[in-house]
């Protein structure tokens, strides 16, 4: 149980603080990320805790579609956002493009690394991948379906609001399917062996 918990928050420590190097990269970010930093541009909040407080709205889309959430779920509500917004108050603002290419592969990388991490915790999963699987379960839609309408109207809203959004954000989505696909089984706690149930006695 302790390196499961050692796994979750480092996991998602890592998380913010990877989406915090694609911010600070200047190029493009995910689609969740280049909708909070629209809210950051309207609101003047940084761009983290809107991070938390999206995370948090989207909990509440949890209770139409009978979702519940776990450890990790709460967990990544407070811990992503605060992590990438503790991470951009010391990451330098790069004018040079290769290192800022540097930092949008070195954010997509341990993002996926990190997810591999927090996943691999098997605590829950987070808000944004559990509004995802409670579409598909409340209204049968393909979870390719309830990504793409989901991530789609907040990336088409975050960039209206004024999120950044570029090179970078398809190199995230054409790069992190992959790199988890990689990172998960490396990263992983290996479920424990079941004992095998011993026949009953006649």
């Amino acid at each position: 149980m302790t390196r499961r918990i050692l796994h979750l928050v480092v996991g998602l420590v890592l998380y913010g603080t990877g989406c915090a190097l694609t911010v600070a990269a200047g190029l493009g970010v995910d689609p969740w990320t280049v909708f909070a930093e629209g809210l950051s541009r309207v609101t003047g909040v940084g761009v983290g805790w809107i991070t938390n407080i999206v995370g948090l709205g989207v909990l509440l889309l949890w209770i139409p579609l009978r979702q519940k959430p776990g450890v990790g779920t709460i967990a990544n509500i407070l811990l992503v956002g605060t992590s990438m917004q503790v991470a951009l108050g010391v990451l330098p603002r790069p004018d040079q493009l290769w290192m800022q290419a540097a930092m949008l592969v070195a954010g997509v990388v341990l993002v996926a690394a990190a997810s591999g991490l927090y996943i691999g915790a098997r605590f829950g999963p987070g808000p944004r991948d559990g509004l995802m699987t409670g579409l598909h379960g409340r209204f049968g839609w393909p979870i390719w379906a309830c990504r793409l309408v989901v991530e789609g109207s907040v990336l088409a809203l975050g960039w209206l609001l004024g999120g950044t959004v570029g090179i970078g954000t398809v190199v995230f989505a054409l790069g992190i399917g992959p790199l988890v696909h990689v990172a998960l089984p490396l990263l992983a706690i290996p479920e424990p062996a079941r004992r095998p149930r011993r026949p009953a006695r006649v």
